[in-house]
């Protein structure tokens, strides 16, 4: 590979390239994100495991980025290895899918209680794995090259440049609700303009660059094929959350909409009157609630495709709020519900997420219902939160209890399945209200429950009192652990025996990548590979504390990506265009915004105007992060190999995504200690040849 610095273009395999180095870098590095998040989108909609691993495809993904970074300066060829798996990836995926068996039951949510079609977890985790550690080390070795070709922080700083693009070009395809076509048609013209290289005459070179073409296009037309079928099924759509399928027909004369997300069943469209005769225990919050009688002010979280809101408006509600986070289904809702409620005066509908809504709004209500809001999960992931994660905690039900009217009342009703989980829920009620609350359990082995709790115990009437918590009820959830799900307050062994496996398979597919060289090329910069395990346990808590603060909403969730992209990018211009203090001194910063953060916990912040809120909690979650990658910088530009070093620093992430798992026990909050050990590491292990202001 050579370089003509006139011209500012590369020679790559005999190949003269049309395009500069710095945008050969963001063309590069805007694939890799892009490519990494359509994985994370698609894997998850068709193969429902993944629900249990809601950063597993991530943490291939930074392996694969790691492992690419490294292979890019002995690499003699382009990488058409990651096309080619591309298309396999998708090819198998859509060959053997997995979803769920609905059987019997049309109402049931939870994925566990059914049988799965499709391969079993232990085949279809570990080939997802793989081939997306092997898909995203195509565009890492790529950047990989143009890092070579750079000075340090230019090449980082075009590497940020297009990340940025790249998450803000698969934001605004979620906005738009654009299907997977439209993801495989970027990829596919992104990866042919970077690796099919241009021919100029005839012979060799002509034969050379037909075959390249034909390495590169020819799995990624498989993958459009398959990705052609999928979006253009009628029944098939697309929100930013799920892939959402729908099916109507009539049953016993009755008209039903049935709406599977991710290949789960989620929710049925019901006229409100057939839904009170078949199932009565959806009119059982308004019996329970303020002592029969009928509530005026309604609000429902979960309001989803609208059979909720059709019940409260028949049980004489005058005004409802309906909260819903997707907004696909609650178009689907709006267009297709045989009651039409969404379009009665009385419905204001929000597209939000619950908890954020009740945070933002000074109403008061006689009834606030948690409507099925459904959980595809067992435990959340620290990566990508389940929707209602923080709707079940004691602090949510405290908040619900402040929106109350007096003789108000809170009612909650799913399928739950567990014993535990049910007793569980009603002791959070308990001490959030001061009181028991009714449950009523409907006789079937989901065990379906209704629990209301009343803003007195004189504004409920329960049928029988609750026999209250046991030895075995766990306690309730909270804001820093809001894992519902989580029955002990250990790391299940699934998820331990899976981390331990992805961490074996890091470390062979590093020893094989490099060629036996690869640890001794990155044993000098161990520092750095601790600056990036510590720099995803930051990403991780501001994304969770973001998601307590301003609601788990995928815009929420975008934003904070993009803000903590642009916080170390603005600590690379800051370290190029300025005297920065020394590394004693940004180290001496970052743990102060860690102490910062442990001070000042989300809980604290929650009670601030939403404008207050916003400002304290950029300043809070960003300065850390900004000094932290003013140090890797610093450090960085220092570094004599540079493709070694950012591939160390990348691997160190993907320990990071493993220890996020730790919050399972000591909670997001303790994240921070869990950072602050891995920085003080990355302090010792640096070396003391700098000790002036750069």
């Amino acid at each position: 590979m050579a370089v003509d610095s006139a011209t500012d273009h590369v020679v790559t395999t005999g190949w003269p390239s049309p395009f500069g180095v710095r945008t050969r870098l963001v063309a590069s590095s805007a694939l890799m994100l892009f490519v990494e998040l359509a994985l994370i989108r698609w894997t998850g909609s068709n193969v429902v495991h993944l629900s249990y691993f809601s950063n597993f495809v991530l943490l291939g993904s930074f392996l694969g980025i790691g492992i690419g970074v490294l292979r890019s300066g002995r690499a003699k060829r382009l990488p058409y290895y990651s096309p080619i798996m591309l298309g396999l990836l998708v090819l198998v995926i859509a060959w053997k899918p997995v979803t769920v068996n609905r059987g019997s039951s049309s109402s049931v949510i939870y994925f566990t209680s059914l049988n799965t079609t499709g391969p079993p977890v232990w085949v279809i985790l570990p080939i997802i794995f793989v081939a997306a550690a092997v898909v995203l080390a195509g565009p890492a070795e790529l950047v990989g090259r143009c890092f070579a070709e750079l000075p340090r922080l230019t090449a980082y700083r075009f590497d940020l440049v297009g990340s940025l693009i790249g998450i803000i070009t698969f934001t605004a395809l979620s906005f738009l609700g654009a299907p997977p076509i439209w993801w495989g048609l970027i990829v596919t013209a992104v990866f042919a303009v970077l690796m099919i290289p241009q021919s100029s005459g005839a012979g060799r070179r002509a034969v050379a660059t037909a075959l390249s073409a034909a390495m590169v296009l020819a799995p990624l037309l498989v993958m459009l094929g398959v990705l052609f079928k999928e979006s253009t099924k009628a029944d098939n759509s697309w929100s930013p959350y799920y892939k959402v399928q729908t099916k109507q027909y009539t049953w016993e004369g009755v008209p039903l909409l049935t709406i599977t997300v991710n290949g789960v069943p989620h929710q049925q469209a019901i006229p409100a009157d057939a839904r009170l005769q078949w199932e009565p225990q959806y009119g059982l919050p308004y019996e329970r609630a303020t002592a029969g009688k009928q509530p005026k002010n309604v609000l429902i979280i979960g309001a989803g495709s609208g059979s909720d809101v059709a019940i409260a408006l028949k049980k004489g509600a005058q005004h409802v709020d309906a909260v819903e986070i997707d907004p696909r289904i609650r178009d689907l809702g709006k267009a297709l519900h045989p009651d039409r409620p969404y379009q009665d005066p009385r419905v204001s509908s929000h597209i939000d997420d619950g908890r954020a809504f009740l945070s933002r709004t000074d109403k008061k209500y006689d009834l606030i219902l948690l409507a099925l809001p459904d959980s595809l999960t067992l435990v959340n992931g620290a990566s990508s939160l389940r929707l209602e994660s923080y709707l079940f905690t004691q602090q949510a039900f405290e908040s619900a209890r402040d929106h109350l009217n007096p003789g108000g009342a809170f009612a909650m009703y799913n399928y739950y399945r567990e014993t535990w989980l049910i007793d569980r829920l009603a002791s959070t009620a308990q001490q959030a209200f001061g009181h028991k609350p009714c449950v009523d359990k409907i006789g079937d082995g989901l065990q379906q429950a209704v629990v209301t709790v009343g803003l007195t115990e004189q504004d409920q009437n329960c049928s029988a009192e609750w026999a209250g918590a046991t030895a075995e009820t766990p306690p309730p959830a909270t804001d820093n652990r809001p894992f519902l799900y989580l029955f002990t307050d250990r790391i299940p062994s699934l998820y331990l025996v899976t981390l331990g496996l992805i961490l074996v398979a890091g470390l062979v597919g590093v020893g094989i990548a490099g060629g036996g060289s690869s640890y001794r090329r990155m044993r000098p910069y161990a520092d750095l590979f601790l600056l990036g395990a510590g720099f995803m346990l930051l990403e991780t808590k501001s994304i969770t504390g973001f998601a307590l603060l301003f609601g788990t909403t995928w815009v929420v969730n975008a934003i904070v990506f993009a803000g903590v992209l642009v916080a170390v990018l603005a600590a690379v211009e800051v370290t190029r265009r300025f005297k920065t203090p020394p590394i004693k001194v940004m180290f001496a910063v970052l743990f102060g915004g860690l102490v910062l953060s442990w001070v000042f916990p989300d809980s604290w912040l929650l009670g601030m105007p939403v404008g207050l809120r916003a400002l304290v909690a950029v300043v809070i979650a960003f300065l850390p992060i900004f000094a932290a990658n003013v140090i890797f910088a610093k450090r960085f530009t220092d570094t004599a190999d540079g493709t070694a070093s950012f591939g160390a620093n990348l691997l160190g992430a993907m320990l990071g995504g493993c220890l996020e798992y730790a919050a399972l026990i000591i909670g997001f909050h303790g994240l921070l200690i869990i950072a602050a050990l891995l920085y003080v590491g990355a302090f010792l292990l640096t070396p003391k040849v700098r000790s002036v202001a750069k």
